[in-house]
């Protein structure tokens, strides 16, 4: 498990004085990079490399909200290691309180082409100590899925947010 902390600033914080729900998908990419300098290192090397990650999939429920100056404890697990695609679980809370629950699926693509590839064998040996237990068995190339083992849906294969939980 990955955990960085961010500290809520002014400008992120909407009418109502809490974190303005967009703002949680920037949070989200802020968390990703410095997960990858820790598991990976050098984003821009594994472009130079070949390889490149593009969103294709995102889902945040709101559970709580966050306000100024609050520092946001965001944890990430790595939740799928497909043969195409990597899906991390991140969830972000102030004091011990639950404010969102996330997910986010990255496919791997060629820069040049823009085409679908298959993840590195060296990205995800750096990402497998980050795997949940239960998706160590299928973090190998080929392993067998609803999906192909592609990483290509999500659980119940949709990219949602939840609109009915409070902020």
């Amino acid at each position: 498990m990955f955990r960085h902390r961010l500290r809520v600033r002014y400008g992120e914080c909407d009418p109502q004085g809490v974190v303005f729900n967009a703002n949680y998908l920037a949070f989200f990419d802020v968390i990703i990079t410095e997960f990858w300098r820790e598991a990976v290192g050098d984003y821009n090397a594994m472009i130079e490399a070949g390889a490149d990650m593009v969103v294709a999939e995102s889902r945040i429920r709101f559970l709580g909200s966050a306000a100024f100056d609050d520092q946001l404890d965001f944890e990430l697990r790595v939740a799928r290691l497909g043969n195409t695609a990597l899906t991390t679980r991140i969830d972000a809370s102030v004091d011990g309180r639950p404010i969102v629950a996330g997910e986010m699926r990255h496919v791997f693509i060629d820069p040049a082409t823009k085409q679908k590839r298959q993840m590195p064998d060296d990205i995800r040996a750096a990402l497998e100590p980050y795997a949940e237990a239960e998706d160590r068995g299928a973090s190998t190339p080929g392993a067998s899925g609803a999906d192909g083992g592609d990483g290509s849906r999500g659980r119940d294969g949709s990219a949602t947010a939840d609109a009915t939980a409070p902020r």
